[in-house]
């Protein structure tokens, strides 16, 4: 083992709430008078990336929308949310992160979101966890396709200089799952609030809390 990956934002701290309560106030802003509760919204995460959702949600309710303008203000939202508090780490992380360090294995945080939703996390988390943890942080600038594409993997494996059988991948959904599959690195699931009934049938492995057998 060479290399440790977390697949995203959400495999560091918890965050569905978070971004639920977002979209709910975007919406309330603009008078629209759409509410995603938790189930609803645990069905429309089945389907990644906020301004798909925003647009599938629009055409099902006859409702015409500038679901990207939307989504901005929905971000905006969240991360000022994210930055008005302090977030834990969830339950294993900071294990795993020091057994890495202890035996010079690389960590990335391999994720396709914006630099900003990246910034807010590491304010969150008031330097339980922070940037020089991580050999790689990924963003959605440094490729065009984003997950359940491989892209960000396969530029962590470069940037690394790793190869897919000596590392292996924490994801907290089905559809970021994919990507590290399709990257052919092995991947275990750690799943977020909102993905706990999903079907991980691709991981090895599946984590309520992390623990150093993950590198078993």
């Amino acid at each position: 083992m060479k290399a440790l990956l977390f697949g995203s934002i959400g495999t560091l701290i918890e965050t569905s709430n978070i971004q639920r309560e977002s979209f709910n106030q975007a919406f309330k802003e603009i008078g629209l008078d759409w509410h995603w509760d938790q189930e609803r919204y645990k069905q429309l995460l089945k389907k990644s990336g906020g301004t798909k959702r925003i647009e599938d949600f629009a055409e099902k309710n006859n409702t015409n929308v500038d679901a990207k303008k939307i989504r901005e203000r929905k971000t905006a939202i969240y991360n000022e949310k994210l930055r008005s508090r302090i977030t834990l780490p969830r339950e294993g992380v900071l294990d795993v992160l020091e057994y890495a360090r202890r035996n010079n294995i690389k960590t990335g945080l391999v994720t396709s979101t914006t630099i900003e939703n990246i910034d807010s996390v590491f304010t969150t988390l008031n330097k339980k966890i922070i940037r020089e943890d991580f050999d790689f942080i990924g963003n959605n600038s440094l490729i065009k396709k984003p997950k359940p594409e491989p892209d960000i993997y396969l530029k962590a494996l470069n940037d690394l200089e790793t190869h897919p059988s000596e590392c292996i991948a924490i994801e907290d959904s089905v559809e970021s799952t994919l990507s590290a599959h399709k990257a052919k690195i092995k991947c275990v699931a750690f799943p977020g609030l909102f993905h706990i009934d999903d079907n991980f049938s691709l991981c090895s492995k599946r984590f309520k809390k992390l623990d150093v057998s993950i590198f078993i």
